[in-house]
């Protein structure tokens, strides 16, 4: 088989929740310990990081890989979705899986595959188990793909487990209240593990605190321990941050390749899981911090954050999808000086669209389109909803035609924002 008809095969054998939905999801590991015994364990044989969130466990992950890389180990790191290529899920020093590896991997389980009828992310999961092994890394970071508990990747007994923050997403899942979602998540907490907790919040700490004494694992809260203050722009384009810990100046400028400003807290979460990491006997210098947090992007091959796509007139694109991460998109576009705001934005159908809506800014003029896949929001439904809130546009049956238009309707001063989607960024990155 080639790369071409093995991506065809796992696209359409293998049920896909980026692109069909709740259809494709499992609320069990059963496939996954199979998969796993059938492989062998692969994950025991290096040291994992386990990473969970609702926003912010892209972002975290990629940092982490970046530091442990700029330290000396050789890292992988799994993460979904995929942007462009589905090779970018499973990254080795930043270096994608290479296309025969999936190939082989694909041919050599296609049996079994039809035995365990595995999902997507069943199989993806395996195949980075799998791959990380063959290839002997040192650490892997793994982030989840949805929840925790019931997710793919919990086989795993990492010697640190994240957890960024909790948000209203993936509801029909996980729970309809935080405290619901947070029990997901905390699934991923192992005994005697330690946990990092990026955000407080009323209603999930004493969750996390219950079930992590529960585990008699270690528990640190990363924003009691670190505070970032966001400096300025360089002209190179980064942000400096001045970080403290107990407000005491710890990390003076420090730099970090990512625009959007909600990282300033992803970094303090990143930094107190150093701080675990190092007591847990891994070796990561103040040097390795500083050049890792610098150099995320050109590392790891993160995309999607805040990213400039185009100037005069600027063009961003941003990856957040549900009501917390365009809450922190509004608040930067707010910081962005302009004439006239053009936002091309879609949606996957399964989000509260009304409360994204809500958010939006009503000045703006709207291209509403929608990405290529099943699960996607039809743009000329998204322009219906979006008239509720007073936003006004025209539906456009591509992204790429949307942004066209919108470079065509907009002048030099003006500013493009496109997301609202993973899927509609990936059209465009």
């Amino acid at each position: 088989m080639s790369y071409a008809e093995v991506l065809k095969y796992m696209y359409e054998q293998l049920p896909m929740f980026h692109r069909i939905g709740h259809f494709a999801y499992k609320a069990n590991l059963d496939n996954a310990i199979y998969l796993d015994k059938f492989y062998h364990n692969p994950h025991k044989q290096y040291k994992t990081i386990h990473i969970a969130g609702t926003n912010g466990k892209g972002s975290v992950s990629h940092m982490l890989a970046s530091v442990l890389q700029k330290a000396g180990y050789k890292t992988g790191l799994f993460t979904s979705p995929h942007l462009k290529d589905f090779r970018e899920r499973i990254r080795v020093n930043g270096t994608m899986i290479p296309e025969a590896e999936v190939v082989d991997f694909i041919e050599k389980s296609k049996q079994l595959f039809e035995e365990v009828k595995p999902s997507f992310f069943e199989m993806t999961s395996a195949l980075a188990f799998y791959y990380f092994s063959k290839i002997n890394v040192d650490i892997a970071i793994i982030e989840v793909g949805m929840g925790g508990r019931h997710d793919s990747t919990n086989i795993i007994t990492p010697i640190l487990s994240v957890i960024t923050n909790i948000g209203l997403d993936h509801t029909e899942f996980l729970g309809d209240t935080l405290d619901k979602i947070a029990v997901e998540k905390a699934g991923i907490i192992k005994d005697e593990v330690p946990v990092v907790i990026g955000e407080y919040h009323a209603e999930t700490w004493p969750v996390f605190k219950e079930i992590a004494q529960r585990h008699q694992s270690h528990i640190t809260l990363s924003d009691e321990m670190f505070k970032a203050e966001y400096s300025l722009y360089t002209s190179d384009q980064q942000q400096i941050f001045n970080v403290y810990r107990n407000e005491k100046l710890t990390y003076a400028e420090l730099k970090s390749d990512l625009l959007g400003f909600y990282q300033r807290k992803n970094i303090c979460t990143v930094l107190t899981a150093i701080d675990n990491l190092q007591e847990t006997g891994i070796a990561i210098s103040n040097e390795s911090i500083y050049e890792g947090m610098a150099a995320v992007t050109k590392t790891t091959g993160l995309q999607g954050r805040w990213q400039p796509i185009g100037y005069n007139p600027l063009i961003i694109c941003d990856t957040g999808h549900n009501k917390d991460g365009i809450s922190w998109v509004v608040e930067q576009i707010n910081a962005v000086p302009f004439k006239q705001l053009h936002m091309i934005i879609g949606f996957v159908k399964d989000k509260d669209i009304g409360a994204i809506l809500s958010l939006l800014p009503a000045s703006a003029t709207y291209y509403f389109t929608n990405a290529t896949i099943p699960r996607a929001l039809n743009a000329d439904e998204l322009k219906e909803l979006a008239l509720i809130y007073q936003l006004k546009g025209e539906s456009y049956p591509s992204v790429k035609i949307a942004l066209e238009a919108a470079k065509k309707n907009a002048g030099k001063e003006d500013f493009i924002f496109v997301g609202g989607s993973n899927f509609v960024v990936g059209e465009v990155v």
